[in-house]
């Protein structure tokens, strides 16, 4: 198999309080893979998210993107390699329009004059929210910001992209049209989520992290199936809801 565009070797984490959050973790994602992580509250998913483009550093083993490991010497690079879309999409939405908010990374990297606004225009045709693009965010739905906290990072022409809780307070119309705009991208993806029938819409491949370590790695509908792995590591489906009838209906 090709090298893994996102290796993730034998890391591990303690907080300065002495909580030790990541137990020799090791993941490897592929170029085109979409993979869930899954898993409950306390497991450790936000601490290795946060490995993966350097706000926080390994205190033991390695994280590398496209073979460049994750060092404060190659942050600039490595945040463009990588894009997190945290769960708030207030947290990265401060410009006074849309426009401005999403071409703030590219100029960032020196970019300007024709290619950033060839940038932004990509960016937010790919969310479905060019004309938009003169409004301020504040001015637009919880799930339109959160399309345009995606199109601030697409904008970087990330080689991964990494979504904390995509689905969370979403209305139903605004979860279908996120998914379909995920859908659609030619990207590799790396999602946090709880919502498993999210999981299973938009990943082929879900991993499991309980308590610091990788528990479970495989198809979405299979870990979904393995009633053992779901009652250990507290995850449960929606109430009727039935992984192998969902899969064989898309």
């Amino acid at each position: 198999m090709s090298t893994p565009v996102l290796d993730v070797r034998g890391l591990a984490f303690a907080y300065a309080d002495g909580h030790q959050a990541l137990y020799g973790v090791d993941l490897h994602v592929h170029r085109g893979e979409r993979v869930a992580l899954l898993g409950p509250n306390g497991a450790g998913k936000t601490t290795l998210v946060l490995h993966l483009n350097g706000i926080l550093t390994a205190a033991r083993g390695s994280v590398r993107v496209t073979g460049l490991q994750v060092t404060r010497q190659n942050m600039q690079e490595i945040r463009r390699r990588v894009g997190v879309v945290f769960q708030d999409p207030d947290d990265q939405l401060f410009m006074p329009t849309v426009r401005d908010d999403v071409a703030f990374g590219p100029a960032n990297l020196g970019i300007r004059g024709d290619e950033l606004d060839a940038r932004v225009a990509d960016a937010l045709d790919q969310v479905g929210m060019r004309t938009f693009a003169d409004r301020p965010p504040h001015h637009l739905s919880f799930g339109q910001r959160r399309r345009v906290a995606v199109a601030t990072v697409l904008a970087m022409r990330p080689e991964i992209l990494v979504l904390d809780e995509p689905s969370s307070n979403l209305d139903p119309a605004a979860r279908r049209e996120l998914a379909d705009i995920l859908t659609g991208l030619e990207v590799t993806l790396l999602m946090v989520t709880h919502d498993l029938p999210y999981a299973l819409q938009l990943c082929d491949r879900s991993v499991v992290l309980s308590e610091g370590v990788i528990v479970a790695d495989g198809a979405t509908v299979d870990v979904l199936t393995d009633e053992a792995t779901m009652r250990a590591h507290r995850l449960e489906l929606p109430f009727g809801f039935d992984p192998r009838r969902a899969q064989a209906g898309r």
